[in-house]
Formats: C-alpha cells, sequence, structure tokens
C-alpha cells in the first residue's frame, strides 16, 4: 500500500481551528483531534465502543439521518441525486452495488460523460456479501446492505468544484452542527484508499470507537503497482447511515436502532428471548474490539461478558450465538428484499448467484432457529418496513414472496439431496474446504449439513468461520470482463492493420432499408478490405453479420464476413483481392437482411411482452438473431405456462398489428438513464457518451447497435416455436417472424403427416387415435405388472428352497422378460430382504445369456471376482463389484450349469 508524505494530510482547516496532530498509541496511525487527552484513533479494535456515553441529536430512524444527510448538503449547494438499483447493471465487471462510487464507475470517473450534478449528494443502498459470515455477532459493526450517503465532486482541470479543506470542512460542520456532536470528540483518521485501479488519500471519522465516515480524494491511476496522477480528482466520501442512527439512539446494538419493532415482531415470531440488558451492554463495549473470524478472539468475547455480568460462559454463548442468528436473519431479509426488488433472479450464475447466497444462508439460520417459520414471513416484514422507502418492493412485492417460497422449496430438495451425497463422500475419505465449496456451488449443500451428517458417522469436519463469505469473494465480479460484441473473428495482424483506418460511415444505421451503393475503397490487404461508408452490418450485439457481393475493378466477389474493429469496418471477400479502384460497389444479400431485421425487432417486442407478463425482473441473459430464427434468453425463475405463452404471444401480436413506430434516437448517456433507466442494457453498456436506443413507442426502449424496421407492422407476426429452461434461473425462447412463421407451419404440417402414417389414422383423428393407443398400451402395462406379482410370488417359492453353501442361499434363475431396468429393480428388492441371498437373473437373446447378479448384505463375497471366474469358464465377458455384477456369454446357458460353477468357486 503506498502513503503520501505526512505533509498532504496537512490542512489549513486543522490549523485554523487548532487541530493537533497526534499517533495512535495501538494502531500507529496518525490522526487530527483537538483534544489533547485522546492517544489512540478513536477507531475499532484500538478502541473499545463508549459513543453511547457522547451526547449528540436524539433517536434518528435511518430515514431520519438520510434525510438530515442528505438536506444538509443541499443547503451547502450540492444537487440531491436518486440512488440507483443494488445490481450494477451499467457496470461490466461488477454484479453489485458495493458503494455510491460505483454509480459513476466508470463512464464518468474515466471523464467519458460528465456527472449528473456537480456537486452531488446521494445515499445509496450498498451491498457487500464479503464478510457475511460476520454479521450478528459484531451487534451491528458488519452489515450486508447498508445505505452510503455521501457527497461528490468532481474536479476537471479546467473546473475545480472542492478538494481536501472543504470537504473536511463539510464533515466537521455536519457532525457538529446537525448531529450535535462535540468538536472535540470528532477525530479525523489519516489513512490510504485504494480500490478499482484507483488511489488516493483518505480521513476516517471516528468517535467514540465508531467510524462515521470516510472521505477519499481519489487522485491516482495504479497499473502494475504504479501510480499516476488523474487529471479528474474526484471527491469521493462515504458517510453510514445506519451508524448515524445507531449513534444518536444510543441502543446497545445496530440492529434494535436499524430495524426498531420490526426486531420485536423477529423475536415474537421465532422466539427468541432478549438477553438480558446488562449482558447486552457489555457485548456493545467489547465488540469493537472482537474479530469475529479469529475463534480466539471470539472466546474471549464471550468470556470478558461472563466474567463482568456473572453469568457463566455456558450461559453467555448460547445468549449471544442465538441472538447472532437472529440479527443475520434481519440484516439478510432486508438483504434479500432488495437484491429481488431490483429484478435479481436467484440461479447459480452471476448475480443470482450472490442472491441464492444471501437465501441460503438465511434459511440456514433460520433452520437451526426455529424451521417451523417461513423466511417469506419474515421478508414480508421487511417490505413493509422499507417500502416507503424504497418503492420497488411495494411494486414487486408478489414477485419477492414467489421466489422465496420456490427458494426455501428448492433449499428442502437440496437437503435431502445433500445428506445422501454427504453420505457417500464420506465413504471415500476426508472432507477439505475445497470439497465443501464443491458441494456449495454445485449441489446448494451447506456446509453445516454435511457436518452434521459426518458427526453421526464420528468424523469431525472443520468448516471455516469465514465460509459464506470465501464463497461470496470467489463470486463478487465476473472472472472477465463481459463484452458486449462478440470475440472477433480477425486475425491479429489485421485487427492492428484497420485501427489505422478513420471511422467507417455506417449506412445501415442511416438507411436500413438500402439494398446497394458505391463507396470508396479506403485500402486493402489480401481478402480483407476497408471502404469508406458500408451497408453491410458486421457481428455485434447478438445480430451476424450481413452477406452479399462488391465489385471491385469489374470482379465480383463474395463477402463472407464482416467484422468491427471499435469504429472500422472490416469486409472479408471470398478470395484475395488483386485489383486496386476507387469505386466499389456494394450489394448485400436484402432477404437475408430482411429476415434478420424482423428477427432482432422481434426480439425487442418479445422482450416488452416478457415484461408485463412475467414480471419487471425479466432481463436479457443473452440473445441471437439469424435469418432462420430468433433466441432471447431470460433472467425468471421458472418455465412459463401455457396460458402465459399465450398472453406473450397475443400481446406480441396485438403490437404488431397496431403497427406502432419504431424511433431510432441518440442521446447524451445521462439524459437517457434518467429517462430510461437502466432497462437500456439489456445486450451490454456501450462505452460511448453518446447511445443509440431503439424505442418500440410505448412498449419497450433498448440501447442497441443492430438493424431495425421502421415501424412493427413489419414483422409480419411473431410465433414462439420453443421454451426450455437451460439452467437454473435462465429460460431460453425460440421463436420466428414474418415468412418464417409460414415455413415453420410447413414443418408442423409435415409433422403431423408424419405421425397420421405412424398412426395408420385419418386427417383430423389423430388425437382419438393415439388416445386410443394410450388406453391399450395402459391396458397390456396393468397386465403386465399382475403377471410380474404372480411370478414374483413363485419366485419366492424358488427362492426360499434354494441350496444353503456356506450360510449362503445361491439361486439361478430364468428371467421370462428382456426388460434389464426391471431385472435390476428386482434383484434390488428381492436382495435387500433377504440379507443371505446371492441371486443371478438370466436373460436369453438369441444365442446370448445375459446374467444379472446381486447378493444381499450378510454375503461378505465380491461378485465381481465370482462374475470373472463364470467368464474365464464359460468364455464370457462381465465385471462388477460388491454386491453387484452382470456378464454376457456368448451362447445359451442354463440355471442349473451356473449354479453348479457358484458352488464349485464357493
Amino acid at each position: 500500500m503506498a502513503r503520501l508524505n505526512p505533509e498532504d494530510y496537512k490542512l489549513e482547516f486543522f490549523k485554523e481551528n487548532g487541530f493537533l496532530r497526534k499517533k495512535c498509541k495501538i494502531g500507529k496511525e496518525d490522526f487530527w483531534t483537538l483534544n489533547q487527552e485522546f492517544d489512540t484513533c478513536q477507531d475499532a479494535p484500538d478502541t473499545e465502543y463508549w459513543f453511547n456515553k457522547i451526547s449528540s441529536i436524539n433517536g434518528l430512524s435511518v430515514r431520519e439521518a438520510r434525510e438530515k444527510f442528505i438536506n444538509f448538503f443541499e443547503k451547502n449547494g450540492h444537487t440531491p441525486i436518486k440512488p440507483r438499483p443494488v445490481v450494477a447493471r451499467w457496470r461490466e465487471d461488477l454484479y453489485l452495488t458495493i458503494a455510491s462510487i460505483v454509480d459513476f464507475q466508470p463512464h464518468v470517473t474515466s471523464g467519458l460523460v460528465p456527472p449528473p450534478a456537480n456537486p452531488l449528494v446521494i445515499s445509496q443502498p450498498s451491498i457487500r456479501l464479503e464478510d457475511i459470515d460476520n454479521v450478528g455477532l459484531t451487534i451491528g459493526r458488519h452489515l450486508t446492505t447498508f445505505e452510503m450517503a455521501a457527497h461528490h465532486a468532481f474536479n476537471y482541470p479546467d473546473k475545480k468544484i472542492y478538494w481536501k479543506e472543504e470537504t473536511v470542512r463539510y464533515a466537521y460542520e455536519f457532525f457538529t452542527k446537525e448531529l450535535k456532536i462535540p468538536g472535540d470528540l470528532l477525530v479525523f483518521k489519516e489513512s490510504w484508499w485504494e480500490g478499482g485501479g484507483n488511489a488516493g488519500p483518505c480521513f476516517e471519522v471516528t468517535v467514540g470507537g465508531l467510524e462515521l465516515a470516510t472521505l477519499v480524494f481519489m487522485m491516482y491511476k495504479v497499473e502494475n503497482g504504479k501510480y499516476t496522477e488523474l487529471p479528474l480528482k474526484i471527491v469521493d466520501t462515504g458517510y453510514g447511515v445506519e451508524r448515524m442512527a445507531w449513534f444518536t439512539q444510543k441502543t446497545p446494538t445496530a440492529f434494535k436502532a436499524i430495524f426498531g419493532d420490526a426486531l420485536d415482531k423477529y423475536r415474537k415470531i421465532l422466539g427468541v428471548k432478549e438477553p438480558p440488558e446488562k449482558i447486552l451492554w457489555e457485548a456493545f463495549k467489547a465488540a469493537g474490539r472482537l474479530e469475529p473470524e479469529d475463534p480466539k478472539s471470539v472466546k474471549e468475547f464471550y468470556e470478558r461478558i461472563s466474567r463482568n455480568t456473572g453469568y457463566n460462559y455456558d450461559e453467555i454463548k448460547s445468549y449471544m450465538e442465538l441472538d447472532a442468528r437472529l440479527y443475520s436473519l434481519l440484516d439478510h431479509s432486508r438483504t434479500i428484499s432488495l437484491m429481488l426488488g431490483d429484478g435479481i433472479v436467484p440461479s447459480n450464475t452471476g448475480e443470482g448467484y450472490l442472491a441464492r447466497l444471501v437465501i441460503r444462508r438465511a434459511l440456514k439460520q433460520l433452520r437451526f432457529i426455529r424451521d417451523d417459520v417461513s423466511l417469506s414471513d419474515l421478508v414480508e416484514i421487511q417490505i413493509k418496513l422499507w417500502g416507503k422507502d424504497f418503492n420497488q418492493l411495494i411494486d414487486n412485492q408478489n414477485y419477492i414472496i414467489d421466489v422465496i417460497i420456490d427458494e426455501e422449496k428448492k433449499f428442502k430438495e437440496t437437503l435431502n439431496r445433500g445428506i445422501k451425497l454427504t453420505l457417500k463422500t464420506l465413504k471415500s475419505g476426508n472432507i477439505n474446504l475445497e470439497d465443501l465449496v464443491k458441494f456449495y456451488d454445485s449441489y446448494g449443500i451447506p456446509p453445516e449439513i454435511i457436518a452434521d451428517e459426518a458427526k453421526k458417522k464420528g468424523v469431525n469436519i472443520e468448516i471455516p468461520i469465514n465460509f459464506y463469505s470465501i464463497i461470496a469473494s470467489r463470486h463478487k465480479a465476473p472472472t472477465s470482463v463481459r463484452k458486449i460484441e462478440e470475440k472477433s473473428k480477425l486475425p491479429e495482424d489485421i485487427i492492428s492493420w484497420a485501427k489505422g483506418f478513420k471511422s467507417t460511415n455506417l449506412l445501415f444505421h442511416q438507411n436500413p432499408y438500402a439494398k446497394s451503393l458505391t463507396a470508396k475503397l479506403l485500402g486493402k490487404k489480401g481478402k480483407y478490405f476497408i471502404l469508406d461508408s458500408t451497408l453491410f452490418y458486421p457481428t455485434g450485439g447478438g445480430q451476424i453479420n450481413d452477406l452479399g457481393k462488391v465489385d471491385i475493378c469489374g470482379k465480383e466477389y463474395r463477402i463472407v464476413d464482416v467484422e468491427k474493429v471499435d469504429d472500422v469496418v472490416v469486409h472479408v471477400a471470398d478470395r484475395e483481392i488483386e485489383e486496386q479502384c476507387e469505386d466499389v460497389y456494394e450489394e448485400i444479400d436484402w432477404i437475408r437482411r430482411y429476415r434478420l431485421m424482423r428477427h432482432h425487432t422481434g426480439t425487442h417486442l418479445l422482450m416488452g411482452a416478457l415484461r408485463r407478463v412475467l414480471g419487471d425482473h425479466v432481463w436479457q441473459a443473452g440473445a441471437e438473431k439469424t435469418p432462420e430464427k430468433g433466441r432471447l434468453d431470460i433472467t425468471h425463475y421458472k418455465l412459463p405456462s401455457k396460458e402465459e405463452l399465450r398472453e406473450i404471444e397475443r400481446l406480441a401480436n396485438k403490437v404488431i398489428d397496431e403497427r406502432r413506430p419504431i424511433n431510432y434516437l441518440y442521446m447524451n448517456r445521462t439524459e437517457a438513464e434518467n429517462k430510461y433507466g437502466f432497462r437500456l442494457y439489456q445486450g451490454g453498456v456501450p462505452m460511448t457518451p453518446t447511445i443509440r436506443i431503439i424505442d418500440i413507442e410505448n412498449w419497450d426502449t433498448q440501447a442497441c447497435f443492430g438493424t431495425h424496421l421502421n415501424n412493427t407492422g413489419e414483422i409480419g407476426g411473431l410465433k414462439i416455436t420453443k421454451v426450455e429452461k437451460i439452467q437454473d434461473g435462465i429460460v431460453r425462447f425460440e421463436y420466428v417472424a414474418g415468412t418464417r412463421v409460414a415455413e415453420e407451419m410447413e414443418k408442423q404440417e409435415n409433422r403431423i403427416e408424419e405421425i397420421e402414417k405412424v398412426l395408420e389414422s385419418k386427417q383430423g383423428e389423430e388425437v382419438i387415435r393415439a388416445k386410443a393407443l394410450k388406453d391399450e398400451n395402459n391396458e397390456l402395462n396393468n397386465r403386465i405388472k399382475a403377471y410380474r406379482k404372480l411370478w414374483e410370488e413363485q419366485i419366492g417359492y424358488t427362492i426360499n428352497s434354494a441350496p444353503i453353501i456356506n450360510n449362503i442361499r445361491v439361486a439361478f434363475i430364468e428371467f421370462p422378460e428382456n426388460d434389464i431396468s426391471y431385472a435390476r429393480e428386482f434383484l434390488k428388492k428381492i436382495t435387500y430382504k433377504n440379507e443371505d441371498l446371492l441371486l443371478g437373473l438370466l436373460i436369453k437373446n438369441n444365442d446370448k445369456t445375459f446374467v444379472e447378479m446381486a447378493a444381499g448384505g450378510k454375503v461378505r463375497i465380491d461378485l465381481g471376482e465370482i462374475s470373472k471366474k463364470i467368464s474365464n469358464k464359460l468364455s464370457g465377458s462381465g465385471g462388477g463389484k460388491g454386491s453387484y455384477a452382470s456378464l454376457v456369454i456368448n451362447k445359451s446357458v442354463k440355471s442349473e450349469d451356473l449354479l453348479n460353477i457358484v458352488k464349485e468357486i464357493l
């Protein structure tokens, strides 16, 4: 970690007001204070909590603390900005909004676009899961969701707003005048901040052991350990709204200050009694110095509370562990509400994985407290509590509750599956951390469940205290930055060559209906060439490139590929271009292009219908448009019903009939986001200050590079041809538009004709004939079951009279069917009931004999070895292990022959 020269922390503000610069006797950090007696920086863990004894304004709720902060900075010339969602839709490299500065990365912080206001003030709900295991035990120091109130100033080389002096002065005035904290108890601790490739000095504002704010001065870019000064210098502050509420309410835990009556409701529903007040206050004092990931520190925490309250250690441990689970449920259920309210769909990937992580950790805590309570009931309390602050919770309440009920069901199924898998794995050896991570990632099995099952088998498994934090850290961001455009298929030398040309004039945007034109040849290299203007659409945005032909010096070339390098379009011909002419005639394959336009516009049309029928949580998770069909992958937690699919199609085709206009807009990014929100970014986030927007009037609006129609009527019609769940939380739709609908119907007609032939039915009578065959098949199956039952009864007599060799009953029986799966099922059932039985079933098939063998639990013989010895004697082949084996003999064999061989072996 780099540090600036200590002189860079010396401010005129400190000098004017008589602040002293001191060094913390414990942590050795430098800090500024008006208090001559302070010898520590007043921050945990160097100082235990004592802010409950510090005077301040009384009892601010979270909402009141937020409003007081915003009002103060608005009065001081800052424009209030609406907070963004907790899922960072505008970022390609991050799933969740972890701080207020994330709202302005990378587009504002890189200088690409101006901020929405300068200076500005915001209170941004943020989610950080890296410390999820610590939530609860530290009584409020750790939260997965918190509001970061912040004021930001963006200082350009030609326009300074304000910097260190003003930022520190604002903090001092806010805390002393608005929160009424004595100025001599405020401490400004010198520190250094780094994150996201940027860095800068900062002050941490602490009082009574609690850090209330961090004041960062982002001024460096960090690359390969080197610090380069940025032209754009940013004031990046963060004030803890929940901490301000806790500080002013003077409650022993932050959870009481944040959640108020909701905490009491949780206690009543879950049957968790409040610990005695003196235990809570002793925990309050000790919590600042608690290192929750260190077992020794946790033990000392319990011992101190026990020593100072008179309760024995086990009582304290029981109280604190149960309350920690309760607090984490309060915290997690709020986080879940915000995640789902902003449209996250739980899944096994991306932000959906993180939502499921929080849900399952909450369900795990609930299971240990009271497993007959539904998590959805607890989340509903949070929706009512925070709905006024975050409207999306009320708007999406039905979705939130439905998803949690669905996730609870999946969790119970996971536990049942997990117990079986755990028992199987325990047989093969020990389970380490990576095994636990794999079980959780692949199967969703919490490590505590594995540990419980292992304990029953006498195996002890150590679970890291920070297990869920480890998981969250591994999944907090994409492993590589998500790309808007597909990876270029061009060779590296061609990409480098193309970067030397000026931007191509994109005529497919100016007039997507143009079929041909004459352009200027700017350069060629082998079969690659670049024009000043082009009608050929390059692969990108889920739409494949145009095909067609060009005429160069009187010679015709087929265009086999079109790619984009930055703003330059590279055309790929079917062979090397030898001629050099100024003018080139272009002609695209219009029928192919028009089908692509129909399918691409159809994708936007379908997205609008999906959101209206399935809900606002629907987001694009992938798309592809070809001349043959369109494909759209969306986030959704279950397969749509037949009724929902009909309604989706009905709405889409209704909009087609309405011939709604399709508008092509070019807008400033900030203006576009303010007007349309982040739903613009369905297919990715373009790194441009101006965004091209495709707007289907009053239906769907997206940032999009593709080619589109002028009105919805031109789509002609839309038919969904296939719907499937491709992974948990992702549903795939395939569809056709325009004339492809008729072609698809022709395929269906041909299938029906084929079915007619197979069923030997007349046209229109296929269903009647199929039902008759089904009834006939059901009757045959019932007869087979009856015959099998009779056969099994007869076999029972044979087994009872089977010879006993070395305490093993041995029987070989000719099986009357060719159904090997039924044979195996029967073997499993009969040997389970008869533990001393070795049974073989012979299945004759032409000149071959298939033998399936199984043994009961008391038969201590490896049937794999028996199978090998039989194979050697009868020139067969086969294998097995333990209590099951199978073999194939290339001739007809009698059951008596096999019985005699096994007798000899035994």
